[in-house]
């Protein structure tokens, strides 16, 4: 027989006195009643704000209401407002510039001194070099002896220099209208009422000085020389350019040089120091190109006709041709370039290069052409003669292209100045 346990009766209680038991329950009790308080606040809070929208809503519609049915008096006050108050402070800022400052022009004028003073700032530095024509010989020698104060590169804090020296003749102007026949007299007077009064010149020699690496006081010490018969010195202008080296870019020219000989007497070794000016392009040529857009298929055809150049090369026969470029809404499509042609003063090509246009919109397009002398006789012999570049761009338009979008699918041609 098994015997259980008698069960045993459990006695909870808080081991607490009865004063801590009753004042534990009114705290309790009381934290209730506030917490119970904030709720309805919050509620009555709630509900009074979306009353307030109601209302608000409601009298927009009203107003709006009666805007429609004829009342337009009072929506039409809102931006009438507003452009009184415009006006106003525009009435207010004209009375100010105009008692600080006399006049517009005079404004403007200390804008371009600005802007001539920054010029004058970038083109620093000074280039010291000789020049001594050999009459024994006929040798025309040019020494590059140093530079001083050159301008450093910001991000770079340093220069590394070299001196590019280009020999410029220049064709006198009545054995150059001698030459021309009718059709070309006729162009010519084109072009000087359009404001072209620069001359054409012919690059005789070219030569570089060494490289001095950072040194804003290079010393060069380069001499070079060229036979040129003397009745050609006084035609000659000596250019020389300035330009920093970059090893993974374009070189910077940081001021350019121009000396010309007819008024220098040179019979004797002169040594000048000049200041470095602002670099300036030379015309050395024209291009007869031919334009003709076709948007159906989004294709532009660049047309070499004729290139016209002065030559003084003699003895060794040398050839020409001409590589074209389109960038067309920032993409730039692959280069294309003519056949080789023998060199005379016009050299005639008559040749087309097509370039497919990736966007029928077109915002921007840039045309790029660059014309190379070579000598067949030597392989590696490329020598960039000149350059031009036209097209549209987003404020302004070359009047070539103008032409050509006005007469679709016609070759509209038009001459052009080569730069170098």
């Amino acid at each position: 027989m098994i015997i259980l346990p008698g069960t045993e009766q459990l006695d909870i209680r808080m081991p607490f006195p009865d004063e801590v038991k009753y004042s534990i329950l009114g705290i309790s009790i009381l934290l209730f009643l506030i917490a119970m308080g904030i709720l309805i606040w919050q509620v009555q809070k709630c509900c009074v704000r979306a009353h307030d929208s109601k209302d608000s809503v409601s009298s927009l519609v009203t107003e709006d209401k009666s805007d429609l049915s004829g009342s337009s008096s009072f929506y039409s006050q809102r931006p009438r407002f507003k452009e009184e108050y415009a006006h106003e402070q525009v009435r207010r800022l004209s009375r100010c510039l105009s008692q600080d400052s006399p006049s517009a022009s005079v404004l403007n004028g200390s804008l371009e001194s600005l802007e001539d003073q920054e010029e004058e700032e970038q083109m620093r530095g000074s280039l010291h070099f000789s020049l001594y024509y050999d009459q024994l010989q006929a040798q025309l020698v040019v020494t590059v002896l140093e530079a001083r104060e050159l301008p450093l590169r910001d991000f770079r804090h340093s220069v590394n220099p070299f001196v590019h020296v280009r020999l410029l003749w220049a064709r006198e102007a009545e054995n150059e209208e001698e030459e021309e026949d009718d059709e070309e007299e006729e162009r010519r007077r084109k072009e000087k009422s359009f404001g072209n009064p620069q001359p054409m010149q012919c690059v005789l020699q070219e030569w570089q000085s060494r490289l001095v690496q950072n040194s804003s006081n290079p010393a060069f010490g380069d001499q070079f020389s060229c036979a040129v018969p003397e009745e050609d010195v006084l035609r000659i202008t000596v250019k020389l350019e300035v330009r920093d080296f970059d090893k993974y870019s374009r070189h910077e020219i940081l001021g350019e040089v121009r000396t010309p000989l007819r008024n220098l007497n040179i019979s004797y070794p002169l040594e000048l120091w000049q200041d470095l000016q602002r670099p300036r392009k030379d015309l050395v040529g024209e291009v007869l190109l031919s334009l003709k857009y076709m948007p159906t298929s989004q294709r532009i055809e660049v047309g070499v006709l004729k290139i016209r150049i002065i030559s003084k090369s003699t003895g060794t026969a040398r050839a020409l041709y001409v590589r074209a470029s389109v960038q067309c809404n920032q993409c730039k499509l692959r280069h294309q370039k003519t056949a080789t042609k023998p060199q005379w003063d016009v050299t005639v090509f008559n040749e087309v290069m097509i370039f497919v246009l990736p966007d029928s919109h077109v915002r921007e397009c840039t045309i790029a052409v660059n014309v190379y002398e070579v000598h067949p006789e030597k392989k590696s012999s490329k020598h960039l003669i000149g350059q031009l570049t036209m097209g549209k761009g987003r404020q302004s338009e070359d009047e070539h292209w103008k032409l050509m979008t006005r007469s679709l699918r016609q070759p509209i041609a038009k001459w052009h100045p080569l730069y170098v």
